[in-house]
C-alpha cells in the first residue's frame, strides 16, 4: 500500500476548514441582516367621554365644653343634612356618614420668655364627614353648590368640590387598546410599503401608560398614568409600542 503524503493532506484540511468557516459566517451575517429588517412604531388612540358617577364630600363640626352636648348637636346636624339631601332627590342608599371624630382642645398660655405656664382645657371638638355617591350628576353638582344653605340653620358645613368617575373604565381601556394596535399596524404597513417592502408578522407589542385627563385641558401626562377626577368631561388615551417584521 502506498503511504499517504501528509505534506499534502494537512494543508487541504486547513483549506476545507477555512471554507466551511466562511460559509458559516456568511450565513450568520445573512440571518442577522434579515433579522434587522423590522419596523418599530408606536400607535396611539384617544377618546372623549363623560363621567357617569359623581362623588361629593362635606364635613361639619361642633365644639362644646360638654361631650354629650356636643355629640347631641352633631347628631342633630346629621339628621338635618340627611333630610336636606332627601328633599333634593338624593336616596339614603347614596349617602354615607362617617364615624364621629373627637378631639380635645386646649388653650396654652405662655410667659414673656415663651415658657408654657398653663394649658387649660378648651372643650371637645367633634367632626363628622358626609359623602354622596350618585349617578345623578347634575343634581349632586347643584347640591354641592347650594348645600351651604344649611349654614342658615346653624350647621357649619364645609363643601368640597365634586369628584367625577367612570364606571365602564375596563371596556373603555380595551376599546382604546384595540384602536391603538390598529393605528400601529397601519403606520407600520405604510412605512414598509413606502420603502418598497411588505409588512410581515408582529414580533413584539408592549402597552404604554393609560392616561385620563380633563378634556381640552393642559394637564401633563404622568409616568405612572394620570387619572383626572376633577373634570366631568374627560379624554382617555393609550399607546402601544410594536415591532413588525418587514419582507
Amino acid at each position: 500500500m502506498r503511504p499517504v503524503d501528509k505534506s499534502y493532506s494537512f494543508p487541504a484540511i486547513i483549506a476545507i476548514g477555512l471554507l466551511l468557516s466562511a460559509f458559516i459566517i456568511a450565513g450568520a451575517y445573512t440571518y442577522k441582516y434579515k433579522d434587522k429588517r423590522r419596523v418599530l412604531v408606536t400607535g396611539k388612540a384617544e377618546k372623549d367621554f363623560v363621567s357617569d358617577l359623581i362623588v361629593w364630600r362635606g364635613d361639619y363640626s361642633r365644639i362644646s365644653m360638654d361631650l354629650k352636648e356636643s355629640y347631641s348637636s352633631l347628631k342633630n346636624d346629621e339628621l338635618a343634612i340627611r333630610s336636606y339631601l332627601n328633599k333634593k332627590g338624593i336616596k339614603d342608599s347614596e349617602v354615607v356618614f362617617s364615624a364621629v371624630n373627637i378631639n380635645k382642645l386646649y388653650n396654652p398660655q405662655y410667659d414673656n420668655n415663651g415658657r408654657l405656664i398653663s394649658n387649660n382645657f378648651g372643650g371637645y371638638s367633634l367632626t363628622q364627614n358626609v359623602k354622596v355617591e350618585s349617578t345623578n350628576i347634575d343634581q349632586v353638582e347643584k347640591i354641592s353648590r347650594e348645600i351651604t344653605e344649611l349654614i342658615q340653620s346653624g350647621i357649619e358645613l364645609n363643601s368640597a368640590p365634586p369628584s367625577y368617575y367612570y364606571t365602564k373604565m375596563s371596556e373603555l381601556k380595551i376599546d382604546l387598546l384595540a384602536k391603538a394596535s390598529k393605528d400601529a399596524k397601519d403606520r407600520s404597513q405604510s412605512i414598509a410599503e413606502n420603502a418598497g417592502s411588505s409588512l410581515g408578522d408582529l414580533k413584539y407589542a408592549n402597552m404604554g401608560v393609560f392616561q385620563i385627563t380633563g378634556k381640552n385641558s393642559n394637564e401633563d401626562f404622568s409616568y405612572g398614568g394620570a387619572f383626572n377626577t376633577s373634570s366631568k368631561n374627560k379624554t382617555a388615551s393609550i399607546t402601544i409600542r410594536t415591532e413588525y417584521a418587514v419582507k
